[in-house]
């Protein structure tokens, strides 16, 4: 049975799921957009990450939001809005946080917690800390 810290899946057009490939690091991102470039920002990918750190960098999707669904441990995300003004979210197990299009975000950690993710990733952007 896959599971979803090792195979995520993308959401696709008319209503279509698939698993992925096993993930094997920042490359493999490029190969997912180009697998599914057809689906454009209608393409969805969901994913589970365990973290023991704060995040190195902040990130935006241009072209959707993305769903945070805390299921361990507890994290703050912080969002960045258009203004310059930041806010911040507390996550505890069964919390979610929601980063419109557009928003730069970031995260710290305050025990090892582990999310799933809902990412409209097509055109995503990072930036240094």
């Amino acid at each position: 049975m896959p599971r979803l810290e090792e195979s995520f899946i993308h959401l696709g057009r008319s209503g279509t799921a698939c698993a992925e490939p096993p993930f094997t690091g920042m490359e493999w991102y490029a190969a997912y957009a180009a697998r599914h470039a057809d689906d454009g920002a209608e393409g969805r990918l969901v994913s589970h990450y365990r973290f023991t750190e704060d995040w190195p960098m902040w990130e935006m999707h241009p072209y959707g939001a993305e769903v945070v669904i805390c299921s361990e441990g507890r994290m703050t995300l912080y969002q960045e809005h258009p203004d310059g003004t930041r806010s911040q979210v507390a996550l505890a197990p069964g919390d979610y946080a929601i980063n419109p299009p557009g928003i730069w975000h970031t995260a710290d950690v305050d025990e090892p917690v582990a999310a799933i993710f809902i990412t409209s990733g097509l055109g995503t952007e990072h930036r240094p800390r």
